[in-house]
């Protein structure tokens, strides 16, 4: 029996320029999404589906992003002494998560992009299987995307990419994987990857979540967007 998926990677180093100035100060990983910056969303669904060791790969100015899950004795010792209980145990349990998570943060070395925190975070792992979410997507489903992944990679033993349909018009933003053969349980197989043959002007960016057993290979930048509760789909096996 292959060894199940407990590590993730989640980079959080990129510098938000698309949204800029709104990211000038605050990172994009602490943009709300309801009552909790995006980034408490990929924890919390990492967490449930099993993962106990969370890395985040950060870069200068994401202080706010550890100020987040750390923990904050003083500030629950003040809320219950004003008699906020439920504000005092919200924090407690953001906190609660770091600890199961057990969340540790790297800073990332080498040029910009969505593989070097990848491989800044390999060094630490080897070659254990590991999650790849990026923190600006999320996913509400059922079963939660990271669950959906490690499903499908204990039963391929493949790198595992979640996917999304797309319209064909739009097919030249993308990456888009070849499907050959279907897996059964939501999985196709995908031996060979297809570029548009009219690239977009900025380079295409990878998928916001992934299994792998090793660093991704090139071959992968470039996946079309999963969806909400889409499943997932083994990239080529070699």
């Amino acid at each position: 029996m292959r060894p199940t998926i407990r590590r993730a990677v989640i980079p959080a180093a990129g510098l938000g320029s698309r949204l800029l100035p709104l990211t000038k100060a605050i990172p994009k990983e602490m943009l709300p999404v309801g009552d909790k910056p995006v980034i408490e969303h990929t924890v919390r669904e990492l967490v449930a589906s099993g993962i106990t060791d969370i890395t985040i790969v950060v870069s200068g100015g994401k202080s706010l992003i550890q100020d987040h899950f750390r923990p904050n004795p003083a500030l629950v010792q003040q809320l219950r002494a004003d008699g906020k209980t439920a504000y005092a145990d919200a924090v407690e349990e953001v906190a609660e998560l770091s600890r199961q998570g057990h969340i540790t943060y790297l800073d990332q070395h080498g040029p910009y992009g969505n593989g070097t925190p990848v491989l800044n975070a390999a060094h630490g792992i080897g070659d254990e299987p590991m999650l790849v979410l990026w923190p600006d997507d999320v996913f509400v489903a059922e079963v939660p995307r990271a669950q959906q992944l490690i499903r499908a990679y204990e039963a391929t033993g493949c790198p595992v990419l979640a996917l999304m349909p797309i319209d064909r018009k739009d097919s030249a933003r993308y990456g888009v994987p070849v499907v050959k053969e279907n897996l059964e349980d939501g999985c196709c197989g995908s031996p060979v990857w297809s570029r548009s043959p009219n690239p977009p002007t900025r380079p295409p960016r990878t998928p916001p979540s992934a299994a792998t057993s090793s660093p991704p290979p090139s071959s992968t930048s470039c996946a079309s967007r999963p969806t909400a509760g889409m499943s997932t789909a083994p990239a080529r096996c070699t």
